[in-house]
């Protein structure tokens, strides 16, 4: 029976994944998206059409692991200090959206069904919400994610992450069931996610901080995967143990590990599992779609979706541009979370289990949230003409694009322009990143393409072509790059040659380049050059100047060589040409 059960399971991953990959596939070539693809293989293998893939209820209770992974992730991408930044965002504008969408959604239900007050709540309030396991990949594979656009999207996603715990209390409280009653109230809801929260700091600063120092003294780095996988699944098992949100839990344990040293390999490591469970989580969501209940009432479906995408895109762009978005980019952001999301799949079935609603109406009203997600790839395509900035609107940016570069230039500031215009003269394809907007406004009206993102970020890295390009040139000032950037870029791109920009002789030591990496100071070279015209102009001949010049070359060499290997940035000062008064 056990060998009979594990061969089941093998086919059924079998029948998935194969069903993933030819879907998927077919829909981004046709620019439609890799959510849409997902859903489509989940309704092709589900029950309702070949019944391929066995129970779909217990694959989605697993496969909402990707959402927590996905939190987690974005997580890591916010340091605290980013996170306060946002506050206005996140509680200014994510509540505006949540609470003036909830008002409009359950006034539209109201007024054209003839449920109960509380079943419409249970309904309406979760339709408030959109899906942040669709938009945020949307956003990252775009490059959009940090830019004013991606962020204001980014905040609304993260407010309705948040106010998951509320909407359970409030769906509780209108409880029809007996045995719903004995669950704590909504206070001590709101004492219990603080108190985790805490918590989670806590550990995060205390546990695994230390522990993935020890990982990284000791170069054990499989053991990477392991405590990323111990983060994200800990955290999780914590909320769920007090009946609270994972996601919210993982989130948390994200921000808390954002400022760390080695958040580029946790981030490298828990990538894959994150791909692989959020694929199966819209798989599961296509095959519980009910296609009966569509084919029975495909009028109030589809009519339910179309007003849903309507109530939440206009609310959405009155929002925008009370918030001072350009009209374009307001629009976008609202056809942009104009669906439904994944948490009102749970929100349903808590109502469901609450009596207040039907089990054909959280079909009904499920199958509407589907087909809302799976038009927001159609939306974003077919508008974009309409969405497309004109001169001056800075809210969006285009991310990078894999054009076949020879190189890549990441940084694009006085430094990065000579290099990208030193080696364009040299005519070697180049491929400019800056997450500065305003350089790349400039550097656009001279006819130059720089793309905006984060060019510390291997996905970004990946999207712009670095597993083919022969070069990479760190052109970005201050003290950005470090070790674990570089051996993450030297394991992910093995055939790109690196060259970095140092700030000086610390910032050297810190990064600990490879023996192959070629490492510039910023204003070395110039100060040589400063130090040459003033020797010739003080009537030094030639030869003199460049023997001197020669000697401090290896002298600065071989001081430096001392350095990286003690690791002091003492070493070798005996060896420095010190000023003297009496020459």
């Amino acid at each position: 029976m056990g060998e009979s059960a594990s061969a089941g399971l093998l086919i059924e991953g079998f029948v998935l994944l194969g069903a993933a990959l030819v879907f998927v596939l077919l829909f981004r070539r046709l620019g439609l998206g890799a959510t849409l693809g997902y859903l489509v293989a989940g309704v092709v293998v589900g029950p309702q059409v070949l019944g391929l893939a066995g129970d779909a209820e217990d694959k989605l209770h697993f496969a909402e692991l990707g959402i927590t992974f996905l939190l987690f992730i974005v997580g890591l991408e916010l340091a605290p200090q980013r996170l306060w930044r946002m506050r206005r965002e996140i509680f200014g504008l994510g509540f505006a959206q949540v609470v003036l969408c909830a008002v409009a959604i359950v006034a539209l239900i109201w007024l054209t069904t003839g449920f109960t007050f509380a079943a419409v709540l249970a309904l309406g309030l979760p339709l408030a919400l959109s899906s942040t396991a669709q938009v945020l990949p949307m956003l990252q594979s775009a490059g959009r994610l940090r830019t004013p656009f991606g962020e204001r999207a980014f905040a609304v996603l993260l407010f309705q992450d948040l106010s998951i715990i509320p909407l359970l209390t409030i769906v509780a409280a209108l409880s029809r069931n007996p045995a719903d009653q004995a669950g704590p109230p909504g206070w001590q809801l709101a004492l219990m996610t603080i108190a985790a929260v805490v918590g989670l700091m806590l550990v995060g600063a205390y546990l695994l901080r230390p522990l993935l120092r020890l990982i990284g003294n000791l170069g054990e780095r499989e053991m990477f995967v392991v405590a990323g996988l111990f983060a994200v699944v800990g955290s999780a098992a914590l909320m769920a143990w007090l009946g609270l949100s994972t996601a919210l839990g993982a989130f948390v344990a994200g921000v808390m590990l954002a400022s760390s040293p080695f958040r580029h390999e946790l981030e490298a490591d828990v990538e894959p599992f994150r791909s692989i469970l959020l694929g199966l989580f819209f798989l599961a969501v296509g095959m519980i779609l009910d296609l009966q209940a569509i084919a029975e009432r495909p009028v109030f479906v589809i009519l339910g979706a179309i007003l849903l995408i309507g109530a939440k895109t206009g609310v959405i762009f009155l929002l925008g541009l009370v918030a001072k978005m350009q009209w374009r980019s307001a629009l976008a952001l609202g056809l942009l979370l104009s669906q439904g999301g994944e948490f009102g799949f749970v929100l349903f079935a808590a109502a469901e289990q609450g009596l207040l609603i039907s089990g054909e109406a959280s079909s009904l009203f499920t199958a509407i949230i589907t087909i809302s997600m799976a038009s927001t790839p159609f939306l974003m395509k077919f508008t974009s003409s309409i969405r497309k900035p004109a001169n001056g609107d800075s809210e969006e940016r285009e991310g990078p694009v894999n054009e076949g570069a020879s190189a890549l230039v990441v940084g694009y500031g006085r430094f990065g322009q000579t290099v990208a215009q030193a080696l364009s003269a040299g005519e070697i394809g180049l491929t400019v990143i800056d997450h500065d907007v305003e350089q790349i406004d400039v550097a656009q009206e001279f006819g130059a393409t720089v793309y905006f993102g984060d060019g510390t970020r291997m996905d970004l890295l990946r999207q712009a072509g670095a597993s083919e390009a022969e070069a990479i040139l760190f052109c970005i000032d201050g003290d950005q790059i470090d070790s674990h950037l570089l051996r993450e870029v030297h394991e992910a791109f093995p055939k790109a040659l690196v060259y970095i920009r140092a700030y000086d002789r610390r910032s050297i030591l810190k990064m600990d380049p490879g023996e192959k990496d070629v490492v510039v100071r910023e204003v070395y070279e110039s100060a040589i050059t400063m130090a040459r015209e003033a020797l010739r102009g003080l009537g030094t001949s030639e030869q003199h100047i460049d023997g001197a010049i020669e000697d401090y070359r290896k002298v600065d060499e071989e001081r430096l060589k001392l350095q990286r290997e003690a690791g002091d940035l003492r070493a070798g000062r005996d060896r420095m040409f010190v000023p003297d008064p009496r020459h």
